[in-house]
């Protein structure tokens, strides 16, 4: 008994194992009660027997089994028995249908499905079918072999088998269903505490980020200083190559943080109109001094055709080039770098731009180049243990250039040389070329070409508010030739006493500080009673670089954000920005037009009336979003090796193709309320009000989520589609043409999504069940039934519910057909202007068939074939396929 206890409650044991525990004690007891009740009822000398040694047979296998650790093939034997002796002969002598065995050959299968693992168990539903039609046949043939009984004792035994079989499957159900809680209840425990641990490396990583940046601040702003001023020549080399380590301590910095950031799905790429020479020149500003030191050429080769401004990530392509660009300097001994950048247009306003980096180094072997960007790890570590590194920096060279959405590629001869080649897409932003580029003359353009003052206000008063009196020291000295007049505070109690004695056009505001940090400085500001600054711009200054970050602080209510190591240029340019004109006085009229057309592009930007975002298990094409600029919030795929964001690092028929190879489980999560906050944070700096088209409310967490999201913003309001798939996105885009063509209100949307939410059609037929009840759509029992039976279930979608519109009988080719004709049984209704044919895992050549089939009894003008997202892929199994289209 006491090992009975054991494996019941062995958590790591198969539930099928523990399941047939708990049924083999049930049943003994069973029939051990069915032995009392045959004496009782005077049941004959055979029948007596038979149960008498089916007991002992199956106390022998339950305990062998047990002993010897063969518990599936202990079910297995038990089960033959049961079919082959037991089944038959209660049959015959017990009143054949008249009796409660038909009751038992219903729980001998259920039996089986529970409790047998394996090729066996169809083989063994099989043999239970055959012997329940072999019985049946033989009783309705020739009467005479089932003994007779009184109705009596007919009635008395049917409830008896009624009640013995409720109870034993009563437990059954039961049993699994604690088991099932009780897992569930710790993979919750669990996920919270890899949450717990993600905000405790999250918090650690904020603070290094903060506690390195703080020094390296003062060290760049300092050098800055020295180079502004009138040096010599060797000074000035010497402080440019303090300020380009400085650079580099930076980039390791980045490294390690942009990979946690990576891991965790919250990279994000934020486009930028930028100065392409600009850019190069830091590049090589950054790099040359470090080649020159081991003896090595560095060389530069620049396209002239270059446009002399794009728009795209520069701090992201600065990332690769500068990762690029120092490993081949890391493993080149001797030789030269090469540096090219060449461009072609391809299409108005757009340029492919082919970043190359080039070195003469030891190479990589054929064999590690498909493990060359995995990260934490360097290849061949016996020849490169004396070469400094992380071992993360070609990993998120890879992830950023797949961000961005570009290709990088690899050429290397090993012992020989190796070439890197990244190629990105930008936007074209001022169509004047570059011209020729000298590499001499832009490492030295620093030198020759000293800080130039962009503006002067001396009527302006700044309060600079840090803990740090180094940081103090570095944003004074750095405003110095711009005269305006600054006041520092190094508390957020003494910057509060100050905003209550003057006022201040500006106030820059460090963002971690002791007691009260930068935030909390703020609100305080805001609403301090006889304050003279509570409408005063407040600039955050932080070490925290995360764009998640930057949306923390929009929402907060910063009017800006400076990263440390503070950029002189950045720091004017935001100046200038918020101080009152008639107090700034520009130096130059190119720098004046500069800084307007930046002005009136940022407020262009910032001032659509509603923008209509969704999410991305709406399934719509990338490429149609963000043409129509419809901006997309990706699910994430948990699976047993990591978690994956949908659309951006997992490929729903790949996902599919490696779950059934390895096994392994996957179901999609909604995003968190804090993703959603941050995601309505980064849009509402384009638009006054935001209307979001989430999942139906009943299939994902997602509404809930973003609903809740949403109250920390007066100017977002979620909608629930109703819908999944294509058919939620159909909504986002009706509601996207409709707020362009009418300048609708978020009121408006929600009424135009209400009068269309009814009229879409979202159904589908899943490849398997599996899937279904792994992500917990449809019960266990649902599952086993469906499989055994061979059914295919059409799931629809109505009332923001997932329901079953139908179930198809005989094989897939039978059941796809079945479920077109009955989908398009009534054509009169239909908008045939579109149809949406959504799938995951078919092969093409199926999805023409579907769609000719379809063509025949309904002639819709266009038919789009939509791969679903993963975050649905997962949830419905390869092989699925479903119909989106709008009534009239």
């Amino acid at each position: 008994m006491k090992r009975f206890i054991e494996i019941l409650y062995d958590e790591n044991r198969p539930l099928n194992e523990r399941i047939f525990i708990l049924m083999a004690a049930t049943i003994f007891a069973v029939m051990t009660a069915m032995l009392a009740f045959a004496y009782l009822m005077h049941e004959d000398a055979v029948d007596l027997a038979t149960i008498a040694g089916c007991v002992a047979v199956f106390s022998v296998v339950v305990l062998l089994g047990i002993y010897y650790g063969r518990i599936n093939l202990a079910a297995t034997i038990i089960a033959v028995i049961v079919i082959l002796i037991l089944l038959p002969v209660t049959f015959f002598t017990g009143g054949g249908i008249l009796s409660g065995s038909p009751i038992w050959f219903i729980f001998c299968t259920l039996f089986i499905n529970l409790a047998v693992e394996g090729k066996r168990k169809p083989v063994l539903i099989a043999m239970c079918g055959i012997s329940a039609a072999i019985c049946y046949a033989a009783a309705f043939r020739y009467p005479g072999l089932v003994a007779a009984h009184s109705m009596s004792t007919a009635y008395i035994e049917s409830l008896f088998s009624v009640l013995i079989v409720g109870i034993l499957l009563s437990f059954m159900y039961g049993f699994e269903i604690m088991v099932l809680k009780r897992a569930m209840d710790q993979s919750m425990e669990k996920s919270r505490k890899i949450e717990a641990l993600n905000q405790s490396q999250n918090r650690f990583f904020s603070s290094m980020s903060h506690e390195i940046r703080t020094p390296i601040n003062t060290i760049i702003g300092l050098n800055e200083i020295i180079l502004r001023e009138d040096i010599s020549k060797e000074v000035a080399e010497n402080a440019q190559n303090i300020q380009s380590a400085s650079k580099i301590l930076l980039s390791v910095i980045n490294d390690i943080l942009d990979m946690s950031k990576i891991e965790s799905g919250k990279m994000e790429i934020v486009p930028v109109s930028y100065d392409v020479r600009s850019m190069i020149d830091d590049m090589i500003n950054m790099t040359w001094n470090r080649a020159r030191e081991k003896g090595l050429e560095f060389g530069v080769d620049i396209d002239p055709s270059i446009p002399a401004r794009l728009f795209a990530d520069e701090i992201r392509i600065r990332q690769i080039l500068i990762n690029l660009l120092n490993n081949a300097i890391k493993y080149t001994q001797e030789g030269s770098i090469l540096l090219s950048v060449h461009c072609r247009r391809s299409e108005p306003g757009k340029a492919i731009v082919t970043y190359t980096v080039d070195d003469t180094g030891m190479g990589i072997k054929k064999e590690n180049i498909p493990f060359l960007f995995n990260a934490y790890q360097r290849l061949d570590e016996e020849k490169n243990k004396y070469i400094e590194g992380t071992g993360l920096g070609l990993s998120i060279v890879k992830q950023l250039v797949d961000l961005m959405g570009g290709e990088i590629s690899v050429h290397s001869v090993y012992t020989k040389g190796t070439t890197f080649a990244v190629t990105i897409e930008q936007e074209i932003v001022d169509e004047t070329v570059i011209g020729k580029v000298a590499p001499e003359n832009m490492r030295l353009s620093r030198i020759g070409n000293p800080y130039r003052q962009h503006f002067e206000a001396p009527e302006a008063r700044v309060l600079i508010v840090d803990d740090n009196s180094a940081n103090l020291l570095v944003a004074t000295k750095l405003l110095r030739q711009t005269k305006v007049e600054t006041v520092t505070a190094q508390s957020a109690k003494e910057c509060l006493e100050l905003t209550m004695k003057s006022y201040y056009h500006v106030i820059l505001m460090d963002h971690m500080m002791p007691e009260m940090d930068g935030i909390e400085c703020l609100h305080a500001i805001r609403d301090q009673a006889g304050g003279l600054c509570r409408e005063v711009p407040v600039v955050v200054v932080t070490a925290n670089a995360g764009s998640e970050n930057q949306a923390l602080y929009r929402r907060e209510g910063f009017d800006d954000y400076l990263v440390k190591p503070l950029d002189a240029a950045d720091l004017e340019h935001v100046l200038y920005s918020l101080l009152p004109k008639e107090l700034v006085t520009v130096m130059d009229e190119e720098d004046e037009e500069q800084y307007e057309a930046n002005q009136i592009i940022y407020q262009m930007r910032k001032r659509v009336p509603l923008l209509v975002t969704t999410e991305s298990a709406a399934d719509l094409p990338a490429e149609l979003t963000e043409r129509l600029g419809i901006p997309v919030i990706p699910y994430t795929v948990h699976t047993d090796t990591g978690i994956f964001t949908d659309g951006q690092e997992s490929e729903s028929t790949m996902l599919l193709n490696f779950i059934q190879d390895t096994g392994m489980t996957a179901k999609s999560m909604a995003p968190t309320v804090a993703d959603y906050e941050d995601f309505f944070a980064q849009h509402l700096t384009q638009a006054q009000h935001i209307v979001h088209i989430s999942m139906g409310k009943r299939i994902s967490k997602g509404f809930t989520n973003a609903n809740e999201a949403a109250l920390s913003f007066y100017n977002v309001r979620v909608i629930d589609s109703g819908h999944l798939s294509s058919g939620m996105g159909l909504l986002a885009l009706a509601a996207h043409e409709y707020a362009g063509e009418n300048q609708a209100n978020p009121q408006q949307a929600e009424e135009l999504i209400a009068q269309k939410r009814d009229r879409i059609h979202t159904s589908f037929m899943p490849g398997s069940t599996l899937f279904l009840y792994r992500a917990g759509l449809i019960p266990g029992a649902a599952h086993r039934c469906f499989r055994a039976l061979r059914l295919h279930p059409v799931l629809v979608v109505r009332e923001s519910t997932l329901k079953l519109g139908g179930i198809m009988t005989g094989s897939m080719a039978h059941a796809r057909d079945t479920y077109i004709r009955n989908t398009f049984r009534t054509t009169y209704d239909i908008d045939t202007r579109s149809l949406f044919i959504t799938y995951a895992g078919m092969k093409r050549s199926d999805l023409e068939e579907i769609k000719d089939k379809v063509l025949s009894i309904v002639s819709f003008d266009e038919v789009y074939f939509q791969k679903a997202s993963s975050a649905v892929a997962v949830n419905c199994g390869p092989q699925t396929f479903g119909f989106i289209f709008a009534r009239k």
